[in-house]
């Protein structure tokens, strides 16, 4: 059996996006924390099982991005709908560029293997970026 908390989004990243949009002072009880966590969780299974029914009635398996807008829609989630639609759509963009850069980056790093006959070395000068987690914290540095 599947317990309650298993099926809540993690509270401590529904207490981040509640912090987000407060005031830098303001401070969020457990409990207004536990009721959000309940109330999206809530809202993501409502909508995902009119997804899910819309997708079972059209004998598929999987759910997609467009079926989850629809069901915004279906449920009076106009708003929500459009914004989503909107977002989806730029993120499908933003993968199908980056798949095209991988793959012209990918043929001609295979050109350079064969004509030089040695694989390229990563650019020194590049510098790499690392998100660290403070413990106990949810701020995070950035080292170069």
């Amino acid at each position: 059996m599947v317990e309650e908390q298993d099926k809540l989004l993690p509270i401590a990243n529904v207490g981040r996006i509640m912090k987000h949009i407060l005031p830098r002072n303001a401070k969020i009880s457990k409990e207004a924390k536990e009721t959000m966590q309940e109330c999206v969780s809530e809202f993501i299974s409502f909508v995902t099982s009119e997804a899910s029914d819309k997708c079972h009635k059209e004998n598929r398996k999987t759910v997609n991005g467009d079926d989850i807008c629809w069901a915004l829609s279906t449920l009076g989630f106009d708003n929500f709908s459009d914004i989503m639609l909107r977002y989806l759509h730029k993120f499908r963009e933003f993968e199908r560029q980056k798949a095209e850069q991988n793959k012209a980056s990918s043929s001609e790093e295979k050109d350079e293997v064969t004509s030089n006959g040695f694989c390229p070395q990563p650019d020194a000068s590049a510098s790499l970026e690392f998100g660290i987690l403070v413990k106990g914290g949810s701020s995070s540095s950035k080292q170069k």
